[in-house]
């Protein structure tokens, strides 16, 4: 059997899987990154909701800052869960599973200030 034909080793497949730079930007790890800018974005609007309920995101009863919180933390989650589950290698492969995982995190916390908001903009009424 000559090499050119020979299945690859284990060894072979995770070296050709590890070509893809530190600083690449692959589809991946695009997504991941967008799924985190918008996961903080939902945490940041999320703890304003919280600390000024009718006061800085509209002149309405702080329904919108919570429920912008809850829009982005689901995005953030399902763009971090995308990429996670479509991921064929870990971490340095340039499948941006890592970003994937903390678009995850950072899009629960920004569902959990959400939901907090919109309890506290019911409460008000």
């Amino acid at each position: 059997m000559s090499s050119a034909t020979a299945p690859m080793s284990i060894g072979h497949a995770l070296t050709a899987a590890a070509d893809v730079g530190a600083y690449q930007l692959t589809s991946g790890r695009l997504v991941s990154i967008v799924g985190m800018v918008v996961a903080v974005a939902g945490v940041v609007i999320g703890v304003l909701a919280l600390a000024r309920p009718g006061g800085r995101l509209g002149t309405g009863s702080g329904r919108l800052g919570a429920t912008v919180a809850l829009t982005a933390g689901l995005v953030g989650v399902a763009l971090g869960g995308y990429v996670v589950a479509a991921a064929k290698g870990g971490p340095g492969t340039g499948y941006g599973i890592v970003g994937g995982v903390m678009a995850l995190v950072v899009g629960l916390i920004a569902l959990g200030l959400g939901g907090l908001a919109t309890t506290r903009a019911r409460r008000a009424h």
